[in-house]
């Protein structure tokens, strides 16, 4: 079930929200024609948020939020024109992990730092997702990419 509401008379713009069966919100957003655009809200079955963020032209554009269905934010990062793009943070509550990716057309390219409990622990570098290079400390990470700041 959905409906929209006309934003204005002037424009074909309009917002829409959609529903899942049990009458708890879906989501909800902006539609220019048949298009999603500017920012929408997902929803998952329970209520809560399940994701977040900006369309254009129907296509995931800007930064986007994932969330759990408990509300524990479970990664973000950047799209354009629907590609994952620049660095993407994972998170993992249980074990207190963060994980800061480069991403490139949809793929892991370039460096992934993972964090547990705030700290370094690990460096990885890949292209076209697949790991090529890996440091367990952060001296010999710094050491053989001087280049790179943290």
């Amino acid at each position: 079930m959905s409906y929209s509401l006309a934003a204005t008379s002037l424009t074909d713009k309009n917002y829409q929200k959609k529903y899942y069966e049990n009458g708890v919100l879906q989501a909800e957003g902006w539609h220019t024609g048949n298009a999603k655009t500017d920012y929408w809200y997902f929803y998952h079955a329970n209520g809560t948020i399940a994701k977040k963020g900006s369309f254009r032209s129907n296509r995931k554009n800007g930064y986007w939020y994932y969330y759990s269905e408990d509300g524990e934010l479970l990664k973000e990062g950047h799209y354009r024109d629907g590609i994952t793009e620049g660095w993407w943070i994972f998170y993992d509550i249980a074990t207190q992990t963060e994980k800061r990716i480069q991403h490139k057309n949809n793929q892991k390219n370039g460096y992934a730092l993972i964090y547990k409990n705030n700290r370094l622990k690990r460096a990885e570098k890949y292209k076209n997702d697949s790991k090529i290079g890996e440091w367990t400390s952060v001296f010999s990470f710094k050491r053989d990419n001087p280049d790179v700041s943290l």
